[in-house]
C-alpha cells in the first residue's frame, strides 16, 4: 500500500518557516521546508490538520502558533464535532487544530495524533480515482463530498474535499492563483494533479508529489 512520509512546504524564507514550525508544532511533525519563490496568491487549494486528544492540546498548539507569528483564521471554538481552531502560518500555509474531545482529561501536552492533508478538488470522484490508481486505499468515502485514504505505514493522511468546502472550513475566500507551494513525499511514485482550473480566476497549478527522501520540491507546471 503506498504511503505518505511528509509534506513540503514551499516558502520564500525558509530558514523564517523552519523556526516557525519549530517553536508553534515542535520537531516531530513531519512537515520540511524548501525555498520556492514560484508565484502565489489566495487560497493554495490545502490545509494542513493536526489531531490531537483534547481541547487544551488544542488551545496550547493554537497559542504557540500565534507566539511563533501565525495569524488566526478561525478563533479557537466548540462545536457539535468538538473543540478547534484555524491559523495561517507566515508562510501562507493553513493549519487546522483540533479535537473530537469536548473535555479535558489532563494537563495540556502539544502531542499531536494525527497529521491530515486535505485538499481541495473539483470532482472529488475523479481525484479519488487518480490516487487509487497510484497505489492509496480508500478508508472513507462520502460520495463527492469528502474521501480519506489509509494512513498506513505513513505518517500524514490524505484526505480530499471540496475545494469551496475546505476554503469555507478554513475561513478563507476559495479563490486563488499560481503556485500551491507544496509537494507530498513517499512512495506513491512522481506524478502532478490539478486540484482544480474552473472559474473566473485560474486557481493553484499542479501539487507535485515527490519520491520518497527526494529533498527538493518539483516544479509546478
Amino acid at each position: 500500500m503506498a504511503t505518505i512520509d511528509s509534506v513540503l512546504i514551499g516558502a520564500a524564507d525558509p530558514s523564517a518557516a523552519e523556526r516557525f514550525y519549530a517553536a508553534a508544532f515542535g520537531p516531530h511533525v513531519p512537515v520540511h521546508v524548501t525555498a520556492s519563490q514560484e508565484p502565489t496568491t489566495g487560497f493554495r487549494g490545502f490545509t494542513l490538520s493536526l489531531t490531537v486528544a483534547q481541547p487544551a492540546d488544542v488551545r496550547a498548539l493554537v497559542d504557540a502558533a500565534l507566539d511563533a507569528g501565525a495569524a488566526t483564521l478561525k478563533p479557537v471554538t466548540k462545536s457539535f464535532w468538538g473543540v478547534g481552531g484555524v491559523v495561517q502560518a507566515p508562510d501562507g500555509t493553513i493549519w487546522k487544530i483540533a479535537t473530537s474531545a469536548k473535555k479535558d482529561t489532563g494537563p495540556a501536552t502539544r502531542e499531536v495524533d494525527q497529521v491530515v492533508l486535505l485538499l481541495g478538488v473539483d470532482d472529488v470522484a475523479v481525484t479519488k480515482r487518480f490516487y487509487v490508481e497510484r497505489g492509496l486505499t480508500v478508508a472513507k468515502s462520502f460520495g463527492r463530498k469528502y474521501v480519506e485514504f489509509e494512513k498506513g505505514a505513513g505518517r500524514i493522511t490524505l484526505g480530499l474535499y471540496g475545494r469551496r468546502a475546505l476554503a469555507k472550513d478554513a475561513g478563507v475566500d476559495p479563490e486563488g492563483s499560481g503556485a500551491h507551494r507544496l509537494a507530498i513525499v513517499g512512495d506513491v511514485g512522481s506524478f502532478a494533479t490539478r486540484t482544480g482550473s474552473r472559474g473566473r480566476r485560474r486557481r493553484s497549478g499542479p501539487i507535485r508529489a515527490a519520491a520518497r527522501h527526494r529533498t527538493g520540491v518539483p516544479r509546478s507546471g
